[in-house]
């Protein structure tokens, strides 16, 4: 992990933006000149939290007149299925077509510049840099920082910060935001799930959306060759009971050959981890999936005794208690080996 950045932001572990956090953000962007270059960066292999967050924004700055404005993320511009629908997606622009030189870059659910792969030499030279993050271990690496560990989605604060801009909700910006809000929330069973979240997932609807058809696009669609994937990797998941302090972890590993056997992109085994992480016997649920050799990308989930942003930390990512992950070198036991050390280093007092 990087040191915090120095700006507007607090520590690491505060409990939210302050006022004067606030007002800084606001000021960033009314204070954009008529020709402001404006680049909104998430992290590499968007979910539903950071591509709806920065796609709901976006549409709220188009709303407020800023013309030069541009989305994107690190990697191949790729997106699942169930996301392609989303309104604002014309924002969207590959990495190597973002603005070279940006006035603004805000930074949507990205715990640590890490996260930003060949886009984050846009901090460097960007005018300001704002980011927008719920991650408890953000570290603070924009000149102004919203970041609120306590927040259920990163959309928490770009509403918060749209509230602010005097941007009403309209049913674009409510369908980007209810996709960011129910996918970080799992569909609002999650304990995240507070009442402020409920509040604003009601403010969101009101716009008119269907929460019918979004849930039905973002959690119950995905192609045949995903669900024949699913089963097989599925098959081979591996019950550790005595992981975890005792507690259980199961666990599973997807390859590259198993995606080119069904003809399915990496993105569709983003999902695989809800499909373990029901198991009665297991605390704590992981999914390692190949990137390339010898490299893979390792998903956590905790039910709640188990901190598994603080086993991901030591291993060199992040996340939240109940949901992190880090990128693992090395064959996939060496990989769980590190893993399970690291989860019997971060049980939560019973």
């Amino acid at each position: 992990m990087t040191a915090p950045a120095e700006g507007a932001g607090g520590t690491p572990g505060d409990s939210g933006p302050t006022d004067a956090d606030w007002a800084a953000a606001v000021a960033a962007v009314r204070g954009l000149s008529a020709d402001a270059r404006v680049l909104m960066i998430c992290h590499v292999n968007p979910d539903g939290d950071a591509l709806g967050s920065m796609l709901g924004f976006g549409l709220g700055l188009r709303r407020l007149g800023v013309r030069q404005l541009q989305a994107t993320f690190p990697g191949p511009p790729e997106l699942p299925e169930s996301f392609g629908w989303l309104p604002g997606l014309d924002l969207l622009v590959p990495e190597r077509a973002a603005y070279p030189d940006p006035d603004l870059v805000i930074c949507f659910d990205a715990a640590s510049e890490s996260r930003l792969g060949d886009l984050v030499d846009r901090l460097a030279v960007a005018g300001t840099t704002l980011v927008l993050d719920h991650h408890a271990s953000n570290t603070r690496f924009g000149r102004i920082d919203l970041v609120d560990p306590h927040a259920a989605a990163t959309s928490v604060l770009a509403e918060g910060l749209l509230a602010r801009l005097g941007v009403p909700l309209d049913a674009e910006i409510a369908a980007c935001l209810y996709v960011a809000l129910s996918t970080d929330t799992g569909s609002f069973r999650f304990d995240a799930t507070t009442p402020a979240v409920h509040e604003l997932a009601a403010r969101l609807l009101a716009t008119g959306i269907r929460p019918g058809d979004i849930s039905r696009r973002i959690f119950d669609t995905r192609p045949f060759g995903a669900v024949r994937l699913f089963g097989e990797v599925l098959g081979r998941a591996r019950l550790d009971p005595a992981a975890a302090g005792g507690r259980g972890l199961v666990w599973t590993v997807a390859t590259l050959d198993d995606l080119a056997r069904y003809d399915q992109p990496p993105h569709v085994l983003e999902s695989l981890i809800d499909s373990i992480r029901v198991t009665a016997e297991a605390e704590v649920s992981c999914v390692v999936k190949q990137v390339a050799a010898e490299e893979w990308s390792v998903s956590l989930r905790s039910k709640g005794a188990v901190d598994v942003s603080r086993a991901a930390v030591v291993l060199g990512g992040g996340g939240h208690r109940f949901a992190a992950g880090f990128t693992g070198r090395g064959s996939a036991d060496e990989v769980m080996d590190r893993v399970r050390a690291a989860l019997d280093g971060a049980l939560l007092p019973a």
